[in-house]
């Protein structure tokens, strides 16, 4: 008896994933899920809410049902409980999620518009295609951009910042930076969990009021500042430990090895170096999370790229750290430890 062929569905459901994606954003920018945790209602009511135009009013609502962020009960929506407890602007967990949606729609997904220039030409489609600035430059000159960036690191770091919390041994150190804190969140969430540490967050200036405003809010000012600086020109700040939380994937070879060469530098004996990405399988063919976001970064920025754990340790060692590990975190996020002994 012969085996069944191949079938299109999985490439066919793949091919047009941008279709539920951009649906989803479309609602969160809309502010769809913030509406209904406020009071569920029939269509033409919900429409009226949002300012919809009763053209396709009806199709995107029950897009939302079958994609199962919403749920319709007599004709009435509501918002499924995920959507509820992530989507819903008034709720503590927006932050966590949200932010970086608002960033995918109006930043990322238009960037993926040219995805296939940037494999013919090599060349990313951000920002600092309409000025002389790199990247970053751009993106922090831009106050309402800026606010959403960080916003978004936060929301697509904020688990792993609580698992990097919890499992490197903090107990073994006084003080910590974070280098490119954006918000602050990795600093935050490690001294909320270990109270005997003090840090700071370090990042350009312009992030600064972003930053004091996050930790103001979380009860730390008294042990985190921020120190605005170029990490690349700038003097590292005294630590015992120094974090990257989803930075060095930003950057080309060159300047990583340059900031785990700061790094050692500027630690005392002892000292650790904290790594985390979403790190590529060693045998780049399973974490397509990690590798989708490798490509994003060629995408967005004039060198940056993904990796794997193998590669950043060695890194580490041409850095000069003696000891090295890695371990998994949460999802597709691991981290590498460097110790300098």
């Amino acid at each position: 008896m012969s085996q069944p062929g191949p079938t299109p569905d999985r490439i066919l459901e793949l091919g047009m994933a941008f279709q539920a994606s951009k649906t989803l954003l479309s609602a969160v920018e809309l502010g769809v899920f913030t509406e209904l945790a406020k009071a569920p209602a029939d269509g033409p009511a919900l429409s009226g809410r949002l300012g919809l135009h009763p053209r396709a009013a009806q199709d995107f609502l029950d897009t939302l049902v079958a994609l199962g962020l919403l749920r319709r009960v007599d004709g009435v929506y509501h918002n499924a409980a995920d959507a509820d407890a992530f989507l819903d602007r008034d709720k503590p967990d927006y932050a966590h999620l949200g932010g970086l949606l608002e960033m995918a729609n109006s930043r990322l997904y238009g960037i993926y518009h040219h995805l296939t220039d940037t494999l013919l030409t090599g060349r990313p489609h951000d920002e600092s295609q309409s000025s002389e600035l790199d990247t970053y430059d751009a993106l922090y000159a831009d106050p309402v951009r800026l606010k959403q960036f960080l916003a978004s690191m936060t929301g697509i770091s904020h688990t792993a910042n609580r698992a990097i919390a919890r499992q490197v041994p903090w107990r073994d150190y006084r003080t910590v930076a974070d280098m490119g804190t954006a918000q602050g969140d990795l600093a935050v969430q490690v001294l909320l969990a270990n109270p005997h540490l003090t840090g700071v967050g370090f990042d350009l200036p312009a992030a600064g009021p972003v930053f004091d405003e996050y930790v103001r809010a979380h009860g730390l000012k008294e042990r985190l500042t921020f120190a605005g600086g170029d990490f690349f020109t700038d003097d590292f700040p005294r630590a015992d430990a120094f974090t990257f939380g989803h930075i060095l994937h930003n950057w080309d070879l060159e300047k990583k090895r340059l900031l785990l060469r700061k790094a050692w530098q500027a630690l005392p004996t002892g000292g650790a170096v904290v790594v985390y990405d979403s790190l590529i399988d060693d045998d780049r063919s399973e974490n397509a999370f990690a590798l989708l976001m490798s490509l994003t970064m060629r995408a967005v920025t004039d060198g940056g790229f993904g990796y794997t754990a193998r590669e950043c340790r060695a890194w580490m060692a041409e850095a000069g750290f003696g000891r090295t590990w890695s371990e998994h975190l949460v999802g597709p996020d691991s981290i590498v430890v460097g110790i300098k002994e």
